[in-house]
């Protein structure tokens, strides 16, 4: 195997990344919703695509939900859902348009503090449309339909290919590292309580076990 020396990855390790990079997302059609929730990361890509959705009236009212970010706390210091606010204004967002949420600090906040926001705001949502970066919209789909089960959910991330997003983030181990941390945590919620549970294909199971046998596990859950 051949090492691709801009991403840190070999062509090979990039295929198995890539079978997993396909399960986490959801392929849901975009459709009208009642809100839409931007989930807080370290990736601006999020905001823009919530403001790009927002343009072609995909939804009339835009949470950004997150804290400071535990893994890059330096990228975000006031916060992920101030910052992609701040994003998404200067992108066009009118500012009734977003309401803020910046307590969150895993997933399961962002969605159950983003409902009670919206909640105290008055609005009934039936709908609701999760813009999250490409590889986590599996887990937000699971996260949602345990902590808020009496919503339609519609997960969408930036229409990226696979090797685009590594351009995009220019590392590509930390890339697979989050590919894999993202798997074991659909994988092991379920178990915790946190998410519904997923299937998972065999050869995504053996793409994931190989990965993480060549050292991609600085995103594995503490024990």
């Amino acid at each position: 195997m051949t090492t691709d020396s801009q991403r840190g990855i070999t062509d090979n390790q990039r295929q198995r990344a890539k079978l997993i990079w396909d399960y986490h997302r959801m392929g849901h059609e975009l459709r009208a919703a009642d809100a839409a929730i931007g989930l807080g990361s370290h990736d601006l890509g999020v905001p823009v695509f919530c403001a790009e959705l927002y343009r072609a009236g995909f939804f009339p009212i835009l949470v950004f939900s997150g804290g400071s970010n535990p893994t890059h706390p330096g990228r975000f210091p006031r916060g992920e859902a101030v910052h992609f606010r701040e994003h998404a204004l200067a992108l066009g967002v009118p500012t009734e348009a977003i309401v803020l949420e910046p307590n969150a600090r895993n997933t399961g906040q962002n969605i159950t503090f983003s409902r009670d926001v919206l909640a105290a705001a008055g609005l009934d949502v039936k709908t609701v449309l999760l813009v999250a970066m490409p590889y986590m919209e599996r887990r937000a789909f699971a996260t949602a339909r345990k902590v808020w089960p009496e919503v339609e959910v519609i997960c969408a991330s930036a229409p990226l290919e696979f090797d685009d997003y590594l351009k995009t983030i220019g590392d590509g181990k930390l890339v697979v590292d989050q590919l894999v941390g993202d798997l074991q945590r659909v994988i092991e919620y379920p178990k915790l309580g946190f998410a519904i549970e997923q299937d998972v294909p065999e050869d995504v199971h053996a793409a994931y076990q190989s990965l993480l046998d060549d050292g991609f596990d600085s995103r594995l859950l503490k024990p």
